[in-house]
């Protein structure tokens, strides 16, 4: 990071080093370990695409967005920095990303056409036609009625297309062929649908010490959830549902060893926070 503004630096280092699940780089690097891949070749990957989801949540967190106070248990980055700063900061994650894994692939060797085709989906996921576009549908829908189906479709952008894209990346490192490479990613969308779901719920009944933000806060919006729509118990057969599924779609390929990334599908089913 030599050159950039100290100010802007910790910013940057503020929000990207606060913790939290790490689950998007994960997801890369199990689906190079479940494909027999290289997993150090992939490291500069997995980081990008972590600095990628860590812009987002700056921006989402901003009083024009979400108008979050806390993130991952701490003040929220434009609390800290001023708003000014946390978009800057924002900016400069999304834009190193790139910068990283086009290093990152050449000091591996990377064949151009895989290095390519990763940096160019990196743009279309997390863009406009992805992450971007969801968040936009995200923020249509708030005090308005929205179905079920128009909520799936806002998750699906906005949560399923970046998890969507690190399990691709991991799988085009680890030299899946098509038909596997589609099958992780019906795999990486129920996961990510299955991951909004437990975070509705856990907006409803989780504590807030453990996971570091407000408890109530969608509800306070207005914004269209899952238990909002669905009620607390048809949202959690919902996420036991689509967590399963998810696991189907990897099972019987002899090119890959699904078991870190049924684990990691265990674990969100599970988890707390």
């Amino acid at each position: 990071m030599q050159g950039i503004p100290p100010l802007l630096k910790e910013a940057m280092r503020y929000s990207l080093l606060a913790g939290g699940k790490r689950l998007r780089p994960v997801l890369v690097l199990a689906t190079v370990e479940a494909l027999g891949g290289e997993e150090t070749a992939a490291l500069p990957f997995a980081c990008a695409i972590e600095m990628i989801h860590t812009y987002s949540l700056i921006h989402d967190d901003l009083p024009s967005m979400d108008d979050d106070d806390y993130r991952r248990g701490k003040l929220t980055n434009h609390k800290v920095f001023s708003e000014a700063y946390a978009i800057l900061a924002g900016d400069a994650l999304l834009t190193e990303a790139f910068g990283l894994m086009a290093k990152g692939g050449k000091e591996a060797a990377l064949a151009p056409e895989i290095l390519l085709t990763i940096i160019e989906e990196g743009a279309r996921f997390a863009g406009a036609r992805g992450m971007v576009g969801g968040q936009v549908d995200d923020l249509l829908g708030e005090n308005g009625a929205v179905s079920l189906e128009q909520l799936e479709s806002i998750h699906r952008r906005k949560t399923g297309d970046l998890m969507a894209y690190s399990v691709r990346t991991g799988a085009y490192l680890g030299g899946a062929s098509p038909e596997v490479l589609e099958s992780l990613t019906r795999f990486a969308y129920d996961l990510g649908l299955a991951f909004q779901i437990q975070d509705d719920i856990l907006d409803v009944i989780g504590d807030q010490q453990v996971i570091g933000k407000p408890v109530g806060s969608d509800e306070e919006k207005h914004k269209a959830t899952y238990p909002a729509l669905l009620g607390l118990e048809e949202s959690k057969r919902k996420l036991t549902e689509i967590t399963n599924r998810a696991k189907r779609h990897v099972e019987g390929y002899e090119e890959l060893n699904p078991a870190s990334l049924m684990g990691i599908a265990d674990y969100l089913l599970q988890r707390d926070r």
